[in-house]
């Protein structure tokens, strides 16, 4: 089975997280969690909890098949970060499966993926994804090569349908 990683930070929308990391799970799969720094508690907006089961200067891309990217407030302070910045890149470099939801897309940016590329995100990203070079597409989920991009929570069971698909 696959190796999935989960980046994550702190204000990350709980069920951007959550859901993803459990259908991974139950579908058999490794899910790691990749923080900032290994071992720190990350507290989701409305209380969920995970700790990082390694720090973004422990893994390389290789090791992984996919790279999921929950919402919230988190993508920001992992799109400043040079280290997430150049794994996303690496993983897209090696055609490893790259999922944002929501603003996870933000990471996507800072990595610059999504130039001529396919895309969906939150409304209030919507014109960044666009300037990003991106086209734009208001629906539950995109798929275009191995980037997945999906709008909010509600769009989840498309976002991961298509994450499962690819794995």
């Amino acid at each position: 089975m696959a190796k999935v990683c989960f980046l994550l930070a702190n204000n990350y929308e709980d069920s951007e997280m959550v859901n993803p990391y459990e259908a991974v799970k139950e579908a058999g799969h490794e899910a790691v969690i990749v923080g900032l720094e290994k071992g720190v508690e990350l507290k989701g907006k409305k209380g969920a909890s995970y700790t990082a089961d390694v720090s973004i200067d422990e893994v390389d891309a290789s090791e992984f098949a996919a790279v999921i990217i929950p919402g919230g407030s988190a993508p920001e302070a992992l799109r400043v970060n040079p280290q997430v910045v150049e794994f996303v890149k690496e993983a897209h470099a090696q055609e490893k499966v790259i999922a944002g939801i929501c603003h996870g897309p933000q990471v996507m940016i800072s990595a610059d993926i999504l130039k001529g590329k396919k895309s969906t995100c939150y409304i209030g990203i919507r014109d960044d994804v666009k300037n990003a070079g991106a086209e734009y597409f208001d629906e539950e989920v995109v798929v275009d090569g191995n980037l997945i991009t999906s709008r909010t929570p509600k769009d989840e069971p498309a976002f991961i349908r298509e994450i499962l698909k690819k794995l």
